[in-house]
């Protein structure tokens, strides 16, 4: 059967193209000029010459206006680096709060809150590590922002604003383990204590160096850690008169450290029980020395602390409760910033403390039961200075409020609590871990007497950052997915004893003081990663 010249054509015209999309197609892809399918075709007769100039010639024309291929973008990172762990967590809230004064005054905040935290940390050479963590707030004891709070500028803009929102280092460290018993820790770091809420705010990050070793005897794990943390900087340490340091006085002290000395164990008693102690002690260095030459220098941690509220009698006009917040101290002798009377003052505190805990594992569920004791070693001192200090600020003012005796016994704090958990969820109400439909239930009785502990460490939420105050706690955490946690928090605590105030410093209600009674509710909704 013979072709028609036009049949033969189109076979011919659909060859070439078919030869020029497959040759095209090959030199994408790094095939050479001299392809092997057109010497191929040119042996068989199915093109001529002519033809496979043709399409060598097209296929190099095509070639030419073709985008360069991109080679897939790379994240370099240094050979020295084991490896790199992004974490941190988004988190949502719905807040209530309240404090309530002796004469049935209060102060209430409703607000939406929202947080972030996002760090990168990993191991390195050498039994090196490293972390760092950026976070939305400069409070120490609080990464959250407030909804609706942000200003827009001058002149207004409108709502919505960001000036609240900020990005702050919360966490910068450098870590050494050159032994599997010995972890060497420096920079601003995660808690390396053994400790709970009711000493330390979760939210804290101690800057300094930390020093933790471990041993193994039997189904004894025990531990020590020291602690050795800058509290507060001191700069210049030295500054003659006429420099412009403190006016023409000029300054001279040290900055003022906290050092930690931890031992514990825990005991593996069996598979599924397990029980943990330690022994905290708390000691505060220099001090008195910070600006020995000039003591009315700011922050004031080495004036006596008072933590008293304003308040000096019916005719004053300040109702009984106002802590006199935004006013500072002008009476020689008792610094104070934003209070009249000094609330983060360390004289005379060295705090022993002994969390505790034990733990059960069954088939149905995890159980902690916890607690901590904690007994400040100088706190008869601590509270005769108070009292004393009080007395001079009454006998400066039109006071008919008469100065209380020295509460020498106001020095111990204790928690008590329990928690209930899904299998490998304990911790969950904090965040620590979650997956999906996991659950925790946290209950805990709080007691913290006005001298006992560090005012400037306790839980801002819980109870308010402040002393002279008991109560309960409540937390329900759930897995909604697998790194998504809605928790529901819950706060109720009161004064304790009646004749002082409820001493320390927090934003977020300065203005009361004493505390008569305190309730919270929290509502979060977190996205662990």
């Amino acid at each position: 059967m013979r072709t028609s010249p036009s049949a033969s054509f189109r076979a011919r015209s659909t060859t070439i193209a078919a030869l020029l999309a497959v040759f095209v197609s090959m030199r994408a892809f790094g095939a050479g000029t001299n392809d092997p399918l057109i010497d191929l075709l040119l042996k068989k007769g199915v093109i001529s010459q002519d033809e496979a100039a043709q399409v060598t010639a097209e296929a190099a024309a095509m070639s030419s206006n073709e985008t360069p291929l991109i080679p897939a973008s790379k994240w370099k990172i240094g050979n020295a680096i084991n490896n790199v762990e992004l974490f941190g967590d988004i988190r949502l809230r719905y807040e209530h709060r309240q404090a309530d004064t002796p004469s049935d005054g209060r102060v209430g905040l409703e607000r939406g809150r929202y947080a972030l935290r996002i760090g990168l940390r990993g191991d390195v050479l050498g039994n090196f590590y490293y972390g760092l963590r950026l976070e939305t707030s400069a409070n120490p004891r609080s990464p959250w922002d407030t909804f609706g709070t942000s200003s827009s500028g001058i002149p207004y803009n409108g709502p919505f604003g960001k000036s609240a929102a900020g990005i702050n280092l919360g966490q910068i460290y450098l870590g050494w383990r050159p032994w599997d018993w010995v972890d060497i820790t420096v920079g601003k770091m995660p808690m390396p204590l053994y400790t709970t809420p009711m000493v330390w705010d979760t939210d804290l990050n101690p800057e300094g160096a930390a020093e933790r070793f471990k041993y193994t005897a039997g189904e004894a794990d025990m531990f020590l850690t020291f602690g050795q943390f800058l509290y507060q900087d001191f700069d210049p340490q030295d500054a003659s008169p006429g420099l412009g340091f403190n006016g023409l006085q000029g300054q001279s002290g040290n900055s003022i450290y906290q050092i930690d000395y931890q031992g514990g164990l825990t005991w593996h008693v069996t598979t599924n029980f397990s029980a943990k102690a330690a022994a905290t002690l708390y000691q505060y260095i220099d001090v008195a020395a910070q600006g020995d030459s000039t003591p009315e220098l700011s922050p004031f941690f080495n004036g006596p602390y008072v933590g008293e509220g304003a308040f000096f009698g019916p005719a004053s006009g300040i109702p009984n409760g106002a802590s006199g917040f935004g006013t500072s101290s002008a009476l020689p002798g008792l610094p104070s910033f934003g209070f009249p009377l000094n609330q983060v003052g360390l004289n005379h505190l060295m705090v022993l403390e002994v969390p505790f805990e034990f733990n059960l594992k069954t088939k149905c569920a995890d159980f902690r039961f916890f607690g901590d004791y904690a007994y400040n070693l100088e706190g008869s001192q601590r509270a005769q200075d108070a009292a004393g200090a009080y007395a001079f600020y009454l006998s400066q003012n039109p006071s008919t409020v008469k100065p209380f005796a020295p509460q020498t016994d106001d020095t111990h704090a204790y928690q008590f609590g329990l928690a209930m958990a899904s299998t490998n969820a304990l911790g969950m109400v904090y965040g620590s871990t979650c997956y999906r439909h996991a659950w925790e239930i946290r209950s805990y009785w709080q007691h913290v007497e006005q001298y006992a502990l560090d005012p400037n460490l306790l839980d801002s939420d819980f109870f308010e950052g402040r002393g002279n105050l008991q109560g309960i706690y409540v937390a329900v955490a759930y897995g909604i997915a697998q790194n998504i946690i809605g928790t529901v928090r819950y706060g109720n605590a009161d004064r304790i004893n009646k004749n002082i105030g409820t001493g320390g410093s927090n934003q977020d209600i300065p203005q009361v003081n004493p505390i008569e009674h305190y309730n919270i509710l929290q509502m979060d909704l977190t996205m662990r990663f």
